[in-house]
């Protein structure tokens, strides 16, 4: 057989077909027709210099406020140490051992969301693991999230109907479990202002009481937010979904003006203790291409261009809700696995607090011992937080993902710890004791006997 040549008509092509197979770039019609060429692709990507990201955005600068935040706020001066890269030589400069977090942390500022992703499409599941474990990203609010050593969960308590003893219930459970020090955070089953006044306030009174050293976050659009915070409610994060394009998120309803007056509102309150980051944020590969719009852009790019909205607002978390959006996106555990580490690779080199929700739907070709396979990497890799759900069963939102348990069991094989400030608390309530290592405790502490009493 002959030489077979393959022409890529733009960069947007190109990164598209460089792209691992996924099923949502095949919807799209933007997937390469064949390996032999996504590694022609790849082979082309590698050997592009990244200075080509700065002078040849994808969407242009006029038509998307995204692509104006990513040029307007570049770090030159940070950049300048890798500008004479190219994406082949970035993944070796990553990967080298004269490259430590320091180093990261001081060159983050300089890496646009196009060479996060650009290079992660070349880049073998253990390379986005082993540089994503060299990546430190600390954040704070009434306790200390990303540290050295530590994996922080997501207490996520739904509730069908909003019943609050329901809602209490499975709180209790997940404390526990050492679970909730990343957020205790609430999809309210019924979206509107009274019913997210009504639920912030009853995790307000649980923290209060118990003094846990925790912030709760009920994930309702951030208009409702403001609106609750103008009526006086007491709101620790600010919650939105984001997207990778200005399209996408008018989507969503919102834009980056709107992301900026929620956190002067939430940052108004004055409510951390330790630190004052308000926002969180969930992203997933597929939004834009859901919304139509994506620009032709291959989802894991559009991922990468949300982490740039994230960053501008300074979150206290951000996660990848890997799985969620369904199989024609992500189509089996293998696409869902590569996604979550890509998700959890960029966000980190751009320096972002970012944790996984390791879930798929139930007509997606993934089980839980995928996402036992996605829980063991992210752990592996420095993950700063996964869910916490009573028996990894979403019964209000309908999907699975991550328990107590599995929680526990990620922590206890990598001998990760919860957020200092909230294992403090967990001690002193006896939730946890000390051995070898922290562990369960074995009797349940007099004060939440009477929180069960109430329950039943």
């Amino acid at each position: 057989m002959g030489a077979r040549s393959y022409v890529f008509r733009d960069l947007k092509d190109l990164m598209a077909k460089a792209t691992p197979l996924r099923s949502g770039d095949c919807l799209a019609g933007l997937a390469a027709a064949s390996a032999e060429e996504r590694v022609a692709a790849q082979m082309t990507l590698a050997a592009l210099p990244l200075s080509i990201f700065l002078n040849n955005l994808l969407i242009p600068y006029e038509q998307d406020e995204i692509s104006r935040l990513i040029v307007d706020d570049h770090d030159t001066l940070a950049f300048a140490p890798i500008a004479h890269l190219t994406v082949g030589d970035f993944r070796n400069w990553l990967l080298s051992d004269a490259v430590d977090e320091h180093v990261l942390t001081a060159v983050a500022p300089g890496i646009t969301p196009e060479m996060a992703a650009a290079v992660a499409k070349i880049m073998r599941v253990q390379d986005l693991i082993l540089a994503a474990k060299k990546c430190r990203v600390v954040t704070r609010f009434r306790n200390t999230i990303g540290l050295a050593g530590s994996l922080s969960t997501r207490l996520q308590p739904n509730h069908p109907t909003d019943d609050a003893s329901g809602i209490a219930a499975s709180i209790l459970d997940g404390l526990l479990y050492g679970s909730g020090d990343a957020v205790i955070g609430i999809n309210p089953a019924t979206d509107n202002v009274p019913q997210v006044i009504k639920i912030v306030s009853m995790l307000n009174d649980i923290i209060e009481r118990y003094q846990i050293p925790t912030q709760s976050c009920v994930l309702t659009h951030v208009t409702n937010t403001i609106e609750a915070i103008n009526r006086g409610a007491p709101v620790d994060l600010v919650f939105q979904s984001i997207a990778g394009t200005e399209a996408a998120n008018l989507s969503f309803g919102i834009d980056l003006a709107l992301l900026a007056e929620a956190r002067d509102a939430a940052l108004s309150l004055q409510r951390g203790t330790v630190g004052d980051n308000v926002m969180y944020f969930e992203t997933g590969q597929g939004s834009a291409l859901s919304a139509n719009a994506h620009h032709g852009i291959d989802q894991q790019t559009c991922e990468a261009r949300a982490y740039a909205v994230a960053r501008k607002f300074q979150p206290l978390l951000v996660n990848s809700v890997v799985g969620f959006i369904g199989p024609e996106y992500l189509y089996d555990g293998k696409q869902i696995i590569r996604a979550g580490l890509e998700d959890h690779f960029c966000a980190k080199l751009l320096g972002l607090p970012m944790g996984c929700d390791v879930c798929y739907t139930n007509h997606a070709e993934a089980d839980q011992n995928d996402m036992d396979v996605l829980l063991t990497l992210l752990g592996t890799a420095g993950c700063t937080f996964v869910m916490g759900i009573p028996g990894s069963d979403d019964i209000m939102l309908n999907y699975q993902t991550t328990s107590f348990h599995d929680a526990l069991y990620v922590r206890r094989l990598l001998g990760s710890k919860p957020a200092p400030e909230f294992e403090a608390w967990l001690k002193h309530m006896q939730i946890f004791s000390e051995g070898e290592q922290v562990k369960l405790g074995t009797a349940l502490p007099s004060i939440f006997k009477q929180a069960l009493l109430r329950l039943s």
